[in-house]
């Protein structure tokens, strides 16, 4: 498949699976945080916190109105749980039972989460829970070692990480990054379906969840970052039988990638553009999976926090910026909260061709309203790529 028009068909598919093109596709602010993350299936949590923290940012991209105080809101609530996708995530409390498969695992010692857990404090502290309530990881009374990463905490914080991702204790509260962690049968809603998932099961929930979530996906997406060799023979059994079936269509990209789709998805009507531009967290569910977003969209996005700062081409916390169904630039910013200013350290556009006043005007609006997010009452830009349009980028940010 080559043809330009089905390849832009394809892309307004995937963003519109993943509320990116009209203005408010689940309504707004907490009920519209819910119907978000039911749809697109987990919002990732971040700790990087040079601008709103990730799970925050992406549901503030899909949800006018949303506040940070709402997620923690739906954690209390029930409506979500947290736990692990690929990465540490808030997930919707009804696919709670998809979770059990790694848990045991965990439990089970199939896989590790910790090499060598603390059987005999991981009971301690489950007694501890059990009798006197919730905990806090600070409340733990053990003297601190020096803690550079995961791997260096606490014995007894270790201990509970590892209760917690074996399906022990599960996470009630959150104060920021400090979780208050009590008995899965404590903290779980009594309706939530319980019963551990056979793999097909999985497959199919998995199938389902990312065909309504990114409309189109791959097989290799389909199973990202998970390593269960036998879910992923199941789904491509799963997959070849949905095909033969009819149920799937299945489109060839020009660089000869393969996407799947619902029957039909091609010839659905779908909403319109409109001229807003996105500016999305480096962790949002539309980019997450960059293979896939350098072959729909021909976007090439690394985050580079992790690179060293040498090797940095764009900056350490980029942000990709959407405008229409086009990728068209990334942002190096930083919120100074104690000044409530936003920093913009570097701006760089796509060489793409596009009407540069009309997506300047679009940044213009989205960055007030982003710098509004970040609880900051001032802009600055530093430099701007290519350079011929800082002048008019400034002047566009000066009316904030």
């Amino acid at each position: 498949m080559s043809s330009s028009n089905e390849l832009t068909r394809l892309r307004r598919i995937a963003l519109a699976a993943q509320g990116l093109v009209q203005a408010k596709p689940y309504g707004r602010g907490v009920s519209g945080a819910r119907k978000a993350i039911n749809h697109i299936g987990y919002v990732q949590i971040d700790t990087i916190s040079v601008v709103e923290r990730a799970h925050h940012h992406v549901l503030y991209s899909r949800v006018p109105g949303f506040t940070p105080s709402m997620t923690n809101q739906m954690l209390r609530a029930g409506d979500i749980f947290e736990y692990w996708s690929h990465a540490a995530a808030f997930l919707p409390i009804d696919d709670f039972r998809f979770s059990l498969p790694y848990k045991h695992a965990i439990k089970s010692g199939q896989t590790h989460w910790n090499r060598n857990p603390d059987h005999k404090l991981m009971a301690e502290l489950l007694a501890r829970i059990t009798s006197d309530g919730p905990l806090r990881s600070r409340d733990l009374e053990n003297n601190p070692t020096k803690r550079a990463g995961w791997w260096d905490w606490k014995p007894a914080k270790k201990a509970l990480e590892q209760l917690y991702m074996q399906g022990d204790l599960m996470v009630s509260d959150r104060e920021g990054f400090q979780k208050t962690y009590d008995l899965t049968e404590r903290v779980l809603p009594a309706h939530v379906n319980t019963q551990m998932p056979t793999t097909e099961e999985l497959a199919a929930h998995m199938l389902e969840q990312q065909l309504r979530c990114h409309g189109l996906v791959s097989l290799k997406g389909l199973t990202y970052l998970r390593r269960n060799s036998e879910l992923r023979k199941t789904m491509k059994t799963l997959v070849n039988d949905r095909l033969a079936q009819g149920s799937l269509d299945q489109v060839l990209l020009g660089n000869g990638e393969v996407f799947l789709l619902q029957a039909g998805g091609l010839e659905r009507p779908l909403p319109r553009l409109n001229n807003r531009l996105q500016i999305l967290s480096p962790f949002d569910n539309s980019v997450i999976q960059r293979d896939r977003l350098r072959s729909l969209f021909q976007y090439d996005y690394q985050i580079e926090c992790y690179v060293p700062a040498a090797k940095r081409q764009f900056g350490y916390f980029c942000l990709p910026l959407l405008y229409r169904d086009q990728f068209v630039g990334r942002m190096d910013c930083k919120a100074h909260r104690k000044i409530s200013h936003l920093e913009i350290k570097s701006l760089h556009f796509e060489p793409h061709n596009f009407d540069h006043d009309a997506v300047i005007a679009a940044f213009a609006d989205a960055v007030t309203e982003f710098c509004r997010f970040q609880n900051c009452d001032s802009i600055s830009l530093t430099q701007a790529y290519p350079e011929h349009l800082t002048q008019s980028l400034r002047a566009a940010l000066s009316h904030f």
